[in-house]
């Protein structure tokens, strides 16, 4: 492991510089991994193990049609490489549970039944391990409980990991029963294409994933961002140049800024009015905001999130529900002008070919 100070605090992560993928290979050899769930995390993890050599199969139910013939157009091949879920537990030696955290609780019983003394049970979301009094996924003691979260969504993973990159990722052992979890939770984590690794454990890696989720990736910025757009517009000021100002200027500019070299390096880079406004009204943003924050946590904490994830997306038609209320948003003024925003940029050169680039990249085929 690579010892890396984080402003005075030392962590110790793992790179793929001293963690390589023939190290990987090596550790996982005889082992066959079973992606469960080829909807938003499985087909990037699963292409990636492919590229990169690991014996990986599917295990997707019929049921859900689009994501059987995702899979079969990526190139897996049923009855080759692509099962139902039961069969593909029956093969598997390391069972990567990725479908939606309400779903894992309705096929657990499959799994579990699958499941043989020195199989490893795989994670991307502390979940249903944490909360299991709530999704009564309990694991037999003799299997290794591993997991492996990466740091963005599926859509990411699969593009850094074409990039060359990786994306970084957190890592777990909540079990340990063969005595080899830790080097096979690693090695699943290099082969899946991540960045680098850092340590954390299922509880802490869920309670900050659904304050995140919740707070400042997702909930807060959209609804921070619609705020000051309906002020703008109220205002006087069109739909474009309140979108511009509300959303393109941040992802087209200023967080790329931040991705570079931090916050400061952003605020170093633009005017010294943009600067000033900045530095005084950060302190108000985070007092006004830190209350909720606080609310958020707690109810992660409690178990309160958990329950109405349960509750709102365990029904059968829980994605019609969902699609309906993502309409709502898709169909707002705001995003409705940043789809006309979006249509006049420019187009890059460079864009389009890497765009085709990892199109076919994408379908598996390489």
């Amino acid at each position: 492991m690579a010892k890396i100070d984080f402003g005075g605090t030392t962590e110790e992560v793992v790179t793929r510089k001293e963690f390589s993928v023939a190290k990987a290979k090596k550790i996982l050899k005889g082992e066959t991994i079973a992606v469960i769930g080829y909807g938003v995390q499985g087909p990037a993890q699963a292409l990636n193990m492919k590229d990169q050599g690991f014996k990986v199969i599917i295990g997707q139910s019929k049921q859900f049609t689009k994501d059987w013939n995702r899979a079969k157009k990526d190139g897996w091949i049923p009855g080759e490489t692509l099962f139902d879920i039961d069969e593909a537990c029956q093969k598997a030696t390391i069972i990567q549970v990725l479908v939606t955290d309400a779903a894992q609780r309705v096929i657990w019983p499959t799994i579990k039944k699958n499941l043989n003394p020195g199989d490893a049970l795989y994670f991307s979301h502390g979940f249903s391990i944490v909360y299991k009094e709530q999704t009564k996924v309990i694991p037999p003691e003799d299997v290794d409980v591993i997991l492996v979260a990466p740091k963005g969504s599926g859509t990411s993973v699969r593009r850094n990991f074409l990039d060359g990159c990786g994306i970084n990722s957190s890592y777990a052992v909540e079990q340990d029963a063969t005595g080899r979890a830790e080097e096979r939770c690693l090695a699943v984590g290099i082969a899946i294409g991540s960045g680098y690794l850092f340590p954390t454990t299922f509880q802490n890696e869920v309670y900050s994933d659904l304050t995140g989720e919740r707070g400042i990736l997702m909930g807060a910025l959209a609804g921070v961002m619609e705020a000051q757009y309906d002020v703008l517009r109220k205002n006087g000021h069109s739909p474009s140049e309140a979108f511009n100002e509300t959303v393109e200027e941040l992802t087209q500019s200023l967080i790329r800024l931040v991705d570079e070299n931090g916050m400061d390096w952003m605020f170093a880079n633009c005017s010294a009015t943009a600067q000033r406004g900045a530095l005084d009204w950060r302190k108000k943003f985070k007092k006004a905001t830190l209350p909720v924050f606080k609310d958020l946590y707690k109810s992660v904490k409690d178990g309160k999130e958990t329950a109405r994830v349960i509750r709102s997306c365990g029904g059968k038609n829980y994605k019609e529900k969902l699609d309906k209320e993502l309409a709502v948003i898709g169909n707002s003024e705001m995003w409705q002008a940043g789809k006309a925003v979006r249509a006049l940029r420019p187009k890059s050169k460079a864009r389009a070919i890497t765009k085709d680039t990892k199109g076919v990249k994408g379908r598996g085929k390489n």
